[in-house]
Formats: structure tokens, sequence, C-alpha cells
């Protein structure tokens, strides 16, 4: 199985081609290697919602990058910035989920040092020696 280290851009949806129209734009549809988590993709639209072409995944699909450009010309500065976005969410994401780990260990540290009955309890389990 893939991990969220692995989320790259890995082509185009081939069930929705680019196509150029007789609008001045051109939809594009980037394909991911495996479905990302909701947060992961909420977090992905969050860092894109500035740029100067949009960019969103929607958070129930999870796959697809779906984005547009003005031009044909365009689309390799929209790739580029999309691929380092897709880098940078995924440290973030990364990054969050350590820090909530830590915030998980510290409070149960601070369980293990607590007063009382609880305390005295987590004291002497520690002790114990499961060794043969």
């Amino acid at each position: 199985m893939d991990g969220i280290s692995d989320i790259r851009i890995v082509g185009i949806d081939a069930k929705r081609p680019p196509i150029i129209r007789k609008e001045p734009y051109i939809d594009i549809y980037f394909e991911l290697s495996h479905k990302v988590p909701k947060n992961w993709a909420e977090d992905f639209n969050t860092l894109l919602a500035k740029q100067p072409f949009s960019a969103t995944i929607r958070v129930d699909e999870g796959l697809y990058i779906e984005t547009w450009v003005k031009s044909p010309d365009d689309i390799p500065a929209n790739f580029a910035l999309l691929k380092a976005k897709v880098a940078q969410c995924t440290e973030q994401y990364i990054a969050k989920i350590a820090l909530k780990q830590g915030l998980r260990d510290a409070e149960n540290a601070a369980v293990g040092q607590g007063q009382g009955e609880q305390g005295r309890l987590n004291a002497i389990l520690a002790e114990l020696d499961f060794n043969p």
C-alpha cells in the first residue's frame, strides 16, 4: 500500500483529456498516484487557494487535481507549481501527524507521572518485569 509520502502526480485523467475549445481556457485533470485522505485534500485546496490558476481536489474523491490554464504554453508552469504544492502539502501533513503524535506522547507521559492513586498504579505497572 502506498503511503502519504508516496503521493505524486502520475498523469492526466484518461477519461478527461485536455481539449482546445472556443472558451479561453483549457481544463486539465491531473491524476494522483493514489487516493489522498480528506484532510490532505483540504490542506492542498487551502495551499492553492490564492494561485493565478485555481486547482482543487474533490475532498470526497481525492484522486484528481482539477485545474485550468489559458493556453497550452501555461501547462508546464502550472504543472511545476502543482508538483511543488503536492510535495509541500505532503511535508505539512506529515509534520501535523508528528506534532499530534508528540502531543499525545506528552499527554501520556503526564498521565504516567500523575499524582494520587493513578500515579501510584502507573508507577507499579511500569516497574513490572515481564522477562522470563
